[in-house]
């Protein structure tokens, strides 16, 4: 039974106590010790509609469950929509059952930490046992999402262990603009994960924004732009060398785009991502499309900004390419600098960006959330997963 005790925590450490966990615990409280409950202090964040459909009991019991492991804290660079808090901050509690084993309460608990995910497009936790690559592995693989082939990606990146990979691999001095991860082809992640193994000697965030936010901004101060994306969508040129570029931020040779060294296999996986491929002298072009530049997602019942317009015309640029050609509509047309510029500006307005800590790790709903990465002062190294 959780009593006075535990109101004790709540009273003296409202700092661990500021979301979810407060809530549920005085919620639950009351109906066991009304004379415990009365200087309990509560900052409901956590709504029943945030849960699955399921009955109140079975919510109440979620929250309960999940209030002993984790709890809700806020940082200075959250921001608000409306009743939703984005990004979702978890944190251990303070007194973790004394069998705790990080992984198996992921599994138990996955159906409430994925009600925070869907609320808020975004989680992020922090100081949790998480050290070393394989702790994230173990992290990813509680889940139990199936992961994603990083296939048709521009990034350089590296497998460390399990499925686990280095980040884009890019110079720190570059900064990589807001996209959704590998939004140019059919098959992308459905969430992702990352992960500070060592943070960042300065600077060096991975912002973050909510795509329907997006959207909607872009909807009311270009309604005519957006309606010719949704008319035409886009179209995304490539050009890739045979091996990777590591100066590069899109700087992914053929092979490993196609995890493959034989221009038929190559042929063959880029027909499946519908994406069309051409030989080169010295390398191949990549040329994907006409795809959507804007979807909608079923979950939330809303339209959102989905594509890599922006990264692709503002960083898609190195010796082999162009960043002006790397992305048109769908009928050809080149964009329009000015409203690319505009949208650049409305995505770092609306994004939030909090400094990596060694440990970290961010969840992000690929469907809902757009991330980017600031240029950094070494070291800094950061892991990601792909899944399904």
């Amino acid at each position: 039974m959780i009593c006075c005790k535990q109101i004790a925590l709540v009273q003296v450490m409202p700092e661990y106590y500021s979301g979810s966990a407060s809530v549920i615990l005085f919620e639950y409280i009351k109906t066991l010790c009304s004379t415990c409950t009365r200087n309990a202090r509560t900052k409901p964040i956590i709504r029943p509609e945030s849960f699955p459909s399921t009955s109140a009991s079975d919510q109440t019991q979620h929250m309960m469950a999940s209030s002993a492991i984790f709890a809700e804290v806020s940082t200075p660079q959250q921001r608000r929509y409306g009743s939703i808090t984005f990004p979702t901050v978890l944190t251990l509690n303070p007194q973790p059952p004394p069998d705790f084993d990080l992984p198996a309460s992921i599994s138990a608990h996955k159906p409430w930490l994925q009600s925070c995910l869907h609320r808020s497009g975004a989680v992020l936790f922090r100081g949790f046992p998480l050290r070393t690559p394989s702790d994230f592995n173990a992290f990813v693989e509680a889940f139990g999402f199936q992961e994603l082939p990083y296939v048709g990606g521009a990034a350089p990146r590296t497998n460390v262990v399990g499925r686990v990979f280095t980040a884009n691999e890019s110079p720190p001095d570059q900064k990589i603009p807001f996209h959704h991860e590998m939004a140019q082809v059919p098959e992308f992640p459905s969430k992702l994960f990352f992960f500070c193994e060592v943070e960042p000697g300065s600077d060096g965030e991975t912002p973050i924004v909510l795509s329907h936010v997006i959207y909607e901004q872009m909807k009311l101060k270009h309604p005519d732009f957006v309606q010719k994306l949704e008319d035409h969508g886009l179209i995304y040129t490539r050009v890739l060398g045979e091996d990777d570029d590591p100066s590069s931020p899109i700087g992914r040779g053929w092979k490993s785009t196609f995890l493959t060294a034989d221009k038929a296999v190559a042929e063959q996986r880029a027909a499946k991502l519908g994406m069309k491929l051409e030989w080169t002298e010295d390398g191949a072009k990549t040329i994907m499309g006409p795809i959507p530049a804007i979807k909608y997602d079923d979950s939330r019942q809303r339209k959102i900004w989905f594509n890599s317009m922006v990264a692709a015309y503002t960083g898609w640029k190195d010796a082999r390419n162009d960043p002006v050609k790397a992305v048109t509509f769908g009928n050809g047309e080149s964009l329009p600098a000015e409203i690319i510029y505009d949208c650049l500006n409305i995505l770092e307005a609306e994004s939030v960006a909090i400094p990596w800590k060694m440990g970290d790790v961010l969840w992000i709903d690929n469907l809902a959330v757009l991330h980017a990465r600031r240029p950094f002062n070494p070291p800094r190294r950061i892991l990601a997963s792909l899944c399904k």
